[in-house]
């Protein structure tokens, strides 16, 4: 007889290495674009990859980073029932701490905006518009990114569903964290907008 554990388990485990899978920098190398962790920030998200000067790739990166936080919630609740919020944190969880890279990975805003639209596709459409309208707004990636995350919380309490509510805040609050050195920056002053070329971790 199968464990009662094992499936969830399983869930949890290939959410984090889907989510772990760092498609920026892949993308990057492959094309010859160079390491993307010895560009810009040295993040591997899709702002560094911009960084680049290949929109293509920053776009496609973008969009990868999305689906497979939006894959693992979907996989993850077609496994095990419940299994969607668990599997799309795991992959969050993956993309920022990725085991591969020594747990140096991105800072979770695409990912999270998959995973929230998987979840829940109406506070999706607000983490996207957020996202735009901040970013847009005020050419800060990162007053954009931190923007659309905390409006997820906020977004799934105003539409009713609260099952939501603790794992939308607990990503809202990754993000703030991988953002902390954005913060400061933005405090000081020193953060660069969107274009403006080399930007520190």
């Amino acid at each position: 007889m199968t464990p009662a554990w094992l499936l969830p388990a399983f869930v949890l485990v290939f959410g984090y290495l889907l989510g772990s899978v760092p498609f920026g920098l892949l993308l990057t190398r492959f094309t010859g674009a160079g390491d993307l962790r010895q560009i810009g920030s040295g993040n591997i998200g899709a702002t560094n990859v911009l960084r680049t000067g290949r929109k293509g790739l920053a776009a496609t990166t973008l969009l990868l980073d999305l689906l497979k936080g939006a894959a693992a919630v979907l996989i993850g609740a077609a496994l095990v029932d419940g299994g969607g919020p668990t599997a799309g944190a795991a992959a969050f969880i993956g993309h920022c701490y990725p085991v591969w890279l020594r747990f140096a990975g991105g800072k979770g805003v695409a990912t999270m905006m998959g995973v929230v639209t998987a979840l829940y596709w109406p506070a999706g459409i607000v983490f996207a518009i957020v996202w735009l309208a901040a970013l847009f707004g005020t050419k800060w990636s990162s007053v954009g990114g931190m923007s659309a995350a905390v409006s997820a919380p906020l977004a799934v309490t105003a539409f009713g569903r609260l099952d939501l509510l603790p794992v939308a805040l607990a990503l809202a609050l990754i993000v703030l964290w991988r953002h902390r050195a954005n913060i400061a920056r933005l405090v000081s002053g020193t953060e660069p907008k969107v274009g403006a070329g080399k930007t520190p971790e």
